[in-house]
């Protein structure tokens, strides 16, 4: 039994809710740097391919862009603070359900193993 029948979608989609995290943490200590520009990847189609058997880096590649600011930034950042902390906020919030799942899992097996 592999781990993608025992997790299902929850492994790629924790790999892929780790690497947004680093990606928008990045969005964030740059919102003061002049012309950064921001960088998301489209959660719902990556996950899509990964399960789909492409590899999460790939995935990520294939669904990468720049975010289109509300307001131009007279520096050339695209870096909108308050709404980059409330998309890394509910991805860290994913993040920690999709562990939780995971850890729920391990535990089932573990009792089945131990004859529980």
């Amino acid at each position: 039994m592999g781990a993608d029948s025992i997790f299902g979608v929850h492994g790629a989609a924790l790999q892929l809710r780790s690497q947004r995290l680093t990606m928008l943490a990045s969005n964030i200590a740059n919102a003061a740097t002049p012309n950064y520009k921001a960088r998301d990847f489209d959660f719902a189609e990556a996950l899509r391919m990964a399960t789909g058997g492409t590899d999460t880096e790939n995935a990520i590649g294939s669904t990468l862009g720049y975010r289109i600011p509300n307001e131009a930034s007279l520096d050339g950042n695209t870096v909108e603070l308050a709404a980059e902390q409330t998309i890394f906020a509910e991805n860290a919030v994913r993040y920690r359900t999709t562990l939780s799942f995971i850890e729920g899992r391990i535990g089932t097996l573990m009792q089945a193993l131990k004859g529980e």
